[in-house]
């Protein structure tokens, strides 16, 4: 039997939560890194080693080496293994060993995958395996004996295509990561084709260009008739969406916007196949958000500060509007808008979007290009976001519960009055915590 597992790039919010998945199914983990981040000290603390950075003497005995999409050939520890003559597997092609033996449901879409698996975590008892923090769990994984596994599927690297889903839930197929698919629509949207009918159980968002032409049988949902009422509550200081859903009634779940309203959705037609509606009701209520989407850091008479992980266009504009909604239920006037993009390449791919996705904030600022790996272009956001006239900071930095922004280790200003969003999928997220 395999016993040893050692994950390269475990720092990843998606590998670790594999690592630790496996770890509660009692394999031995270890991994490495290319730098300490929270995430390696976390999984220091459930006793996991963990060598930073990448050292071929990290690769000793293990029986599996499994390794992060973003990781090479040429990395040390994967030279090193395969001189050893060890399985080597990339987190692709690791997931059907994983996943076996699960009733899987998969939850895949360009956005909102990581709320919707949260949230269906919250309503069906089970193992959870998801790209980011849920605050039910205080984690990325959590571990249940039952046969079940909520699973965040991912079709930035096609991996979803490696699952195995008893349901299939979908929330868009909008084009993103198309470098993967040889910037080829038609292979893009046959592998989504592809993942839904593998499943037993589908349920997509009808309303979606592409998912509105497939001609299977699924479970549909169209938005803008299904459903109404779509109205923003404070509990206790705290956003919920309340809405009606076809004739099942009203439903209430935390965050704000018909985005979030879309997600649990397809969470209530996911669930309801296999639970009772009521306890489907109630148990939405356990949903308590994902840490870095619509993350409410500091709350105040003045000042809220909120982390978001939008990095898309299409997100960022959703996260715009939900924040103006919350920022007048608030009597907020004033919207900051904090940008660090995400990679070049979708920058560039998608600039004229980004450039409109902005609208109805009173100030945006601009950090540099989280560069994820990419060399280095030259973008002209002086020029492209003039009509924003965006102030340009090199970090923001947490001054107790303000934000400074610097430019030069200069402060250039203080965030201290109205909303304030951070969006980007970026480091931005521990500047707004002051975390290193």
């Amino acid at each position: 039997m395999t016993n040893k597992i050692h994950f390269i790039g475990i720092g990843g919010i998606g590998i670790s939560a594999l690592a630790r998945f496996l770890q509660k199914n009692g394999y031995e983990i270890s991994g490495s890194d290319l730098k300490e981040s929270p995430i390696t000290k976390l999984l220091r603390k459930e006793n996991i080693k963990i060598n930073i950075p990448h050292d071929k003497n990290a690769i000793t005995d293990q029986d599996i080496i499994i390794h992060s999409a973003i990781i090479k050939e040429d990395n040390i520890e994967i030279i090193e293994a395969k001189r050893k003559g060890m399985l080597v597997l990339s987190r692709k092609d690791a997931l059907p060993f994983i996943l076996k033996n699960k009733k899987l449901f998969a939850v895949a879409g360009a956005h909102g995958k990581s709320t919707t698996s949260a949230m269906l975590a919250s309503i069906v008892d089970g193992s959870v395996i998801i790209g980011a923090e849920s605050k039910q769990f205080n984690s990325n994984m959590y571990f249940s004996e039952s046969e079940n596994l909520i699973f965040e599927a991912d079709e930035s690297d096609a991996s979803f295509l490696n699952t195995n889903p008893y349901i299939a839930i979908v929330t868009n197929a909008e084009p993103e990561h198309m470098e993967c698919y040889d910037y080829d629509l038609d292979k893009f949207h046959l592998a989504y084709e592809t993942f839904i009918k593998k499943a037993k159980i589908r349920v997509i968002n009808a309303e979606d260009q592409f998912l509105s032409t497939l001609k299977l049988e699924a479970i549909r949902l169209y938005p803008t008739k299904d459903i109404k009422d779509i109205k923003t509550v404070l509990i206790d200081n705290e956003p919920y969406t309340s809405f009606v859903l076809k004739d099942l009634g009203t439903f209430r779940v935390f965050g704000v916007g018909e985005h979030i309203a879309i997600n649990a959705s397809l969470s209530i037609l996911a669930a309801i196949t296999e639970n009772s509606l009521e306890d489907v009701r109630e148990n939405l209520l356990n949903y308590k958000g994902i840490k870095k989407r619509f993350d409410i850091l500091h709350s105040s008479k003045n000042h809220v500060i909120i982390d978001d992980y939008a990095h898309h266009p299409t997100e960022i504009e959703a996260t715009i509007k939900s924040a103006r909604k919350y920022a007048k239920l608030l009597g907020l006037k004033k919207i900051t808008a904090i940008w660090q993009p995400h990679k070049y390449s979708r920058t560039i791919d998608n600039l004229e979007k980004f450039k409109e996705c902005f609208a109805g904030i009173d100030k945006l600022v601009i950090l540099p290009v989280f560069k994820a790996g990419e060399k280095e272009r030259f973008i002209d956001f002086k020029k492209h976001f003039q009509k924003y006239r965006p102030t340009f900071a090199d970090t923001v930095q947490k001054d107790q519960n303000y934000l400074k922004l610097l430019k030069d280790k200069q402060t250039l200003d203080s965030l201290k009055d109205g909303l304030i969003i951070g969006l980007g999928a970026g480091d931005i997220t521990y500047q707004l915590r002051g975390v290193d």
